[in-house]
C-alpha cells in the first residue's frame, strides 16, 4: 500500500465494524476523502479526540481501494471553544453539512477548504455567534460551486430597478417587471442587506439589523435546499 500524507478538516465519521470509525474529511487537494481510523472506538485509542468534528488535522494514510487507513494523525487546530457552545456548534454543522453535500471525492476543493477553515475560525475565536455568519458562508459556498445567487440586478432582464422579488429557480431576485408565480416577496432593503453579507469577510460582517437577520437565514436557506435537492437538517435547527 502506498502511503500518503494529506491535511484535512474533519466533516463527519460513523461506526465501521466493532471498534473502527470512518472519517470523512475534506481535503484542499482531494476534494472529500473518506478514511478509516482502526480502533477509535476503544477505550485506549492511540488516536484520542484528534479526530472530532471540525478538527483541521494532518495525516499519514495508507492508500486503500475504498477507503485509506489513517496511520497517523497530528491536530493542527481542534476548533475547541466551538463545542463549548450550542449556537456555534449548530452552526458549524451548518457549513461541515452544506460543504459535505457539495464536495466531490478525487477533485482539488481548495477554495471550498479554504472557505470552511476561514468559516471554523471565525466561529472558535468569536465571543459569540453572529446571526449573519451562517447566511454569509452559505452565500460565498454557492459562489464557490458556481451557483451564487444573482443579489444586485434582476436574474431575468438585468434590471438594478424594483427588485422586489425573490426566485429560487431563476436564481436570484426579480424586478417587478420579471416576477414569477410563487417568487418570495423581498423587504425593502434586504437585496442591499444580503449582497453585503455576501461581500463582506467574516470578521468584518455588517452591524447586525434583527429586521433582516430572519429573513436572510430564511432565503439562503431556501436557496441552498433548492438547488442541492436536499433538506439540510441543520439549517433547520437554525432557522428555527
Amino acid at each position: 500500500m502506498a502511503i500518503v500524507r494529506d491535511q484535512g478538516i474533519v466533516l463527519r465519521s460513523y461506526p465501521f465494524g466493532e471498534a473502527d470509525r470512518v472519517i470523512v474529511l475534506l481535503s484542499a487537494n482531494s476534494g472529500k476523502r473518506r478514511t478509516v481510523a482502526k480502533g477509535v472506538r476503544k477505550t485506549k485509542s492511540r488516536f484520542g479526540g484528534r479526530l472530532e468534528s471540525f478538527a483541521h488535522v494532518d495525516l499519514v494514510l495508507y492508500e486503500g481501494r475504498n477507503l485509506d487507513t489513517i496511520n497517523q494523525v497530528t491536530l493542527i487546530d481542534a476548533h475547541s471553544h466551538i463545542r463549548a457552545d450550542l449556537d456555534k456548534v449548530v452552526a458549524a454543522g451548518s457549513m461541515v453539512e452544506v460543504i459535505d453535500a457539495v464536495a466531490q471525492e478525487e477533485e482539488s476543493s481548495l477554495r471550498m477548504f479554504l472557505l470552511l477553515q476561514r468559516g471554523l475560525r471565525e466561529l472558535d475565536q468569536s465571543e459569540r455567534l453572529h446571526p449573519d455568519l451562517v447566511p454569509s458562508f452559505l452565500l460565498k459556498a454557492a459562489g464557490v460551486i458556481g451557483m451564487a445567487p444573482a443579489l444586485d440586478e434582476c436574474a431575468s432582464c438585468g434590471s438594478q430597478k424594483d427588485l422586489t422579488r425573490f426566485s429560487f429557480p431563476a436564481g436570484g431576485v426579480l424586478c417587478e417587471k420579471c416576477r414569477t408565480p410563487g417568487a418570495y416577496a423581498l423587504k425593502a432593503g434586504l437585496t442591499d442587506y444580503l449582497a453585503d453579507i455576501a461581500s463582506a469577510e467574516f470578521g468584518e460582517l455588517p452591524p447586525v439589523d434583527p429586521s433582516f437577520t430572519s429573513d436572510a437565514m430564511g432565503v439562503t436557506r431556501r436557496f441552498m435546499e433548492y438547488h442541492l435537492e436536499r433538506r439540510l437538517v441543520s439549517l433547520a435547527v437554525l432557522d428555527g
